[in-house]
């Protein structure tokens, strides 16, 4: 059974959504992740996650706006993280609350070893000055608290 955790600690949002007759749809909420103290500070980042009638079997699907610049996140904004992997990492304990902590985690630690979308792969390998440059001006794009 899913819940509203609406915002909790440190500035996490996580609320399904609500249909403008106020209805609630369980099966997509909104979500903000606030950056950790690192070049992501001063960003509230919104994910939305997608539940199919499978979860708690199958985890959700969770996305940032398209065209997110980070190594984990294809061009379509979906995140790739074990912990989001049905095949490896999934396991139907893990709460909403723990997948955005960990979203946030990979935020400032992305996996070189699972890129997901080139530009920001290449600028984290290659030119890492230029990288934070890029992480610190999305953190401009996105400071209001979702």
């Amino acid at each position: 059974m899913m819940y509203t955790l609406d915002i909790f600690e440190e500035g996490f949002v996580a609320r399904p959504e609500t249909g403008p007759d106020g209805s609630v749809n369980l099966m997509v909420w909104h979500c903000s992740i606030p950056g950790p103290a690192t070049d992501w500070e001063g960003g509230f980042y919104p994910i939305t996650m997608h539940f199919s009638e499978d979860y708690p079997s199958k985890p959700p699907t969770c996305k940032f706006p398209q065209g997110f610049f980070h190594p984990n996140v294809y061009p379509s904004g979906t995140v790739c993280l074990s912990i989001l992997n049905e095949d490896s990492g999934w396991r139907p304990a893990i709460t909403v609350k723990q997948i955005l902590v960990g979203i946030q985690d990979l935020l400032d630690q992305p996996n070189p070893n699972d890129p997901a979308q080139t530009e920001g792969y290449q600028f984290y390998m290659q030119d890492i000055v230029e990288y934070k440059r890029r992480v610190r001006q999305q953190a401009r794009q996105y400071t209001a608290l979702g």
